[in-house]
């Protein structure tokens, strides 16, 4: 009787070590659960990397939501944005299961609204936002490259809004990709959903340059710690001022720019690359909005 006693007790330690194992194991998994987004920073450089390569990347609310926090992300030293892709594909834009009649209006309404925050923010964000691409942009993920102020793409990616074909138009990819690209280059994208290579992008203006995928994080890179040379305050007037212009008439675009260049000249950092410039030496930035008179 005893040793019946001391068997069941040790099964029933294995038993337990067993649950506690499996248990652990499925803890582990659900922890390890990569997130839709990573965000790194490093000297001013935020890099964000869409981070669900089994699903092309694609554009699902929660991937929208998470590029928007990381995004969003308050950082007294961010300069630029970096946003890149891990795997073969950058972004195949929207998650079309997310788009079936069984989620319902309200649910779609919600993606598209997602959606096109995250593109106006990445417009309206007081830093440079630059897209680096090695592989396949679709839809929304051409939408997204084409919202970037600066893409940088090795020559094997490619570029398309293959909507049309499967019965959903990417009318909300074209208005990013209609104010980068002439109408009729747009049109043709948008009616035929027919890809274009990275140089036909380069041609038609919707990409910024086309490197050796080799020297895609090198060239990138580069510009980012460029564009950290310059005064914060002056590159987030500019920005905003070339976005505002650009909706305007000419005259008012003249009177809309010509007013910033004198705020330009109102900053502290305004002035002091101007005393840099005369005295032949480097700029010291502030980095703050100051105005010269307060000095």
């Amino acid at each position: 009787m005893t040793r019946n006693l001391f068997y069941r007790a040790a099964n029933i330690v294995q038993l337990s070590r067993f649950t506690l194992l499996a248990g652990s194991r499925l803890l582990c998994t659900q922890t390890q659960a990569e997130p839709p987004t990573v965000r790194q920073q490093n000297n001013g450089i935020r890099r964000i990397t869409l981070n669900k390569p089994k699903k092309r990347n694609a554009l699902s609310l929660s991937m929208l939501e998470s590029l928007r926090s990381n995004i969003l992300a308050d950082s007294h030293d961010l300069r630029v944005i970096v946003i890149s892709a891990k795997g073969p594909v950058f972004s195949s834009g929207h998650d079309l299961k997310e788009l079936t009649s069984a989620q319902g209006r309200d649910y779609h309404t919600k993606v598209f609204q997602a959606c096109s925050e995250v593109m106006t923010l990445i417009q309206d964000i007081p830093v440079p936002v630059i897209a680096m691409v090695n592989g396949v942009a679709t839809a929304a993920g051409c939408q997204l490259v084409a919202s970037c102020d600066i893409a940088v793409v090795t020559e094997k990616s490619t570029f398309a809004t293959p909507g049309v074909n499967v019965g959903l138009f990417c009318s909300t990819p074209a208005v990013a990709i209609g104010r980068a690209v002439p109408k009729k280059v747009a049109m043709e994208m948008l009616f035929t959903g027919s890809p274009i290579s990275a140089q036909d992008a380069l041609r038609h203006g919707l990409v910024s340059k086309v490197v050796p995928e080799e020297r895609l994080e090198e060239e990138t890179l580069a510009i980012a710690r460029r564009v950290c040379q310059a005064s914060r305050p002056v590159v987030a007037l500019g920005k905003a001022t070339f976005h505002r212009q650009m909706a305007q008439g000419r005259d008012a675009a003249y009177a809309t720019a010509s007013r910033v260049m004198v705020d330009n000249l109102a900053l502290r950092d305004g002035q002091e690359g101007i005393r840099a410039f005369i005295e032949k030496r480097k700029p010291v930035w502030t980095n703050k909005a100051e105005k010269a008179n307060d000095e």
